[in-house]
């Protein structure tokens, strides 16, 4: 049987964003469409379905192990341009990983535990399924 580790990562992401999408229970906020995914960023994402692409993102990182916003916002980080100062690195959005994640939970994807997050059952389902139909084109 394949799984997550046995397929092109970018791939999956994007054939699980496309099964997110029909999900009622995951949709952008009002205001993600004027927001950027950081401090370090410079502008707003250009992908109007954004979204969609980090909660399926977030929701393979959980996959492969155990987390929470914290770690999730050190993985969506970057290093900030200071102008002539060096730059320095600068967390992601821990509001946008904390949206996702709910929205995540509320879709019986992800569970809340004592130190961070973990996949149920149905999320791994879901990813299994998707990563063995990416092996199969």
């Amino acid at each position: 049987m394949t799984t997550v580790y046995d397929v092109d990562p970018n791939k999956l992401i994007e054939e699980t964003a496309k099964e997110l999408k029909k999900d009622e229970n995951i949709s952008p906020p009002e205001w993600s469409h004027f927001t950027k995914t950081g401090a370090h960023k410079e502008r707003v994402p250009t992908d109007t379905d954004w979204w969609y692409t980090r909660a399926a993102a977030i929701l393979r990182r959980i996959y492969t192990e155990k987390q929470g916003v914290s770690a999730l916002r050190r993985a969506y980080g970057g290093r900030k341009n200071k102008g002539y100062k060096p730059e320095k690195f600068t967390r992601g959005s821990g509001s946008i990983a904390r949206k996702a994640l709910q929205q995540l939970e509320k879709s019986s994807l992800v569970k809340k535990e004592k130190n961070g997050r973990a996949i149920t059952p149905k999320g791994r389902k879901l990813l299994d399924n998707i990563a063995s139909k990416i092996s199969k084109e």
